[in-house]
């Protein structure tokens, strides 16, 4: 039989790991595409800007 002192860190760990997975799904799904496509646009806008440069000159 479980004592209620490893039911509370059963429990701990659960809302750890739950913490821990929805953070992670979190991060795959939102922050990682949001930051990828920034800096894809940065790319983009810093080349066109060095083209249009050089084709004023």
């Amino acid at each position: 039989m479980f004592e209620f002192d490893q039911y509370l860190g059963f429990l701990a760990f659960l809302t750890i790991l739950t913490i821990g997975f929805w953070l992670m799904i979190f991060l795959l799904t939102f922050v990682i595409p949001y930051w990828l496509f920034g800096n894809l646009m940065e790319m983009y806008k810093e080349k066109r800007k060095a083209r249009l440069a050089e084709d004023n000159e």
